[in-house]
């Protein structure tokens, strides 16, 4: 396949993978079909006057003119994009259709002989310097990454947690907080759930970010910063610990439900949310919604977990009735096989002893939540 680039053509790729990889000379050629035989998720575009004949048995895309105009449709498309190309020149060429680092993809360039690898743009974000470590690996080439945290060996404030699906509640404080970390200010770290394995460096936790037990205790040390992890609503007492704060939501919350057959989407997600409310627990902090086998075609069911990209897990009957509960009912037995359906799926997903709501039935729904202890 050859693309003709012309200024504001629209451009029919065949995408196969998540990061494009891009050459315009000849050694760049030779380098990106190393990289993509041996780096899977890629698909690479190079000029048609260095075509070998085997592009199409390798889903290689060939173009003629001038790279510039491929990068818009690229940019829109990819997760990633690698360039055997001037740094200098690539800059040029994606500075106009540049938007933010929340949508921008990571771009990453390789020298020509591929002794270096640069992580350009979307480095935490957008997963570039990841991706520079990755590749840099395979060329046996020396990785360049300037990300302050980075280099530093600390907390990248807008990734902390990112691997284990951690969300912000707000980004208002990212580059403020950032700020705090690398420049080795007091910042205050308050974790009350969620995983604990978030320090992956080979180094000691700085001195300056300073774990304490709760909210109030890093309220009376005064930092200039704070890093806050929880499930909970914090109240107005507490939210001061915020004015330069970040409030990060683990994906700790579990959801068991029971419901009538046919119970409409917009009636469970209703008591969902009063019940998260009554909590005073994060919607956000939700992971997965857990039921019976019977109801894994329950259309709201399906419905709500769609719509929030929360796990929808089913168990038996059996498995259900091997989790001891405080609430057993002969009446769902009957109907069902197993003595409850919301608490014991609640408690075999999380793992939790108890649970911060055991039972509650509202019109049509059952829920139980459970908050998943690490």
């Amino acid at each position: 396949m050859t693309l003709v680039l012309e200024e504001g053509k629209i451009l029919d790729l065949k995408q196969t993978g998540q990061y494009a990889v891009i050459a315009i000379t000849k050694h760049g050629v030779e380098l990106a079909r190393h990289l993509t035989a041996n780096f899977h998720q890629t698909d690479l575009f190079y000029m048609s006057k260095f075509e070998k004949g085997d592009e199409d048995a390798r889903n290689i895309t060939l173009f003629e003119g001038n790279v510039r105009m491929l990068l818009p449709t690229l940019f829109q498309t990819y997760k990633g994009i690698i360039m055997i190309i001037s740094l200098g020149a690539v800059v040029r060429m994606i500075a106009p259709i540049l938007k933010d680092k929340k949508t921008d993809p990571a771009v990453v360039v390789i020298d020509d002989k591929g002794n270096h690898v640069i992580s350009v743009l979307s480095g935490h974000l957008g997963g570039a310097n990841e991706l520079t470590r990755e590749v840099a690996e395979l060329l046996k080439a020396t990785p360049v990454i300037t990300t302050a945290s980075d280099v530093q060996k600390t907390i990248p404030v807008d990734l902390f947690g990112s691997r284990f699906g951690w969300v912000w509640e707000s980004a208002e404080k990212l580059t403020p907080v950032s700020a705090s970390v690398v420049n080795e200010e007091h910042v205050a770290i308050v974790q009350e759930s969620g995983e604990k394995e978030w320090w992956t460096y080979d180094t000691p936790l700085p001195e300056t970010l300073k774990i304490y037990q709760n909210i109030q205790d890093a309220i009376s040390a005064k930092p200039q910063a704070a890093l806050v992890v929880t499930h909970r609503n914090l109240t107005e007492a507490e939210s001061v610990i915020l004015q330069n704060g970040v409030l990060y939501r683990p994906k700790v919350l579990v959801l068991g439900i029971g419901c009538n057959r046919g119970t409409s989407k917009e009636e469970i997600e209703q008591v969902i949310e009063e019940t998260l409310q009554e909590l005073q627990f994060s919607p956000k902090s939700v992971k997965a919604i857990c039921s019976i086998d019977l109801k894994k075609d329950e259309q709201g069911i399906i419905e709500v977990a769609q719509k929030h990209q929360w796990e929808f897990t089913c168990y038996s009957a059996e498995e259900l009735n091997r989790v001891p509960i405080e609430l057993p009912s002969e009446t769902v037995y009957k109907f069902t096989g197993a003595y409850g359906v919301s608490e014991p799926a609640a408690r075999l997903y999380s793992g939790a002893s108890s649970l911060s709501l055991t039972k509650k039935k509202s019109g049509n729904v059952t829920i139980s939540v459970a908050v998943i202890p690490y």
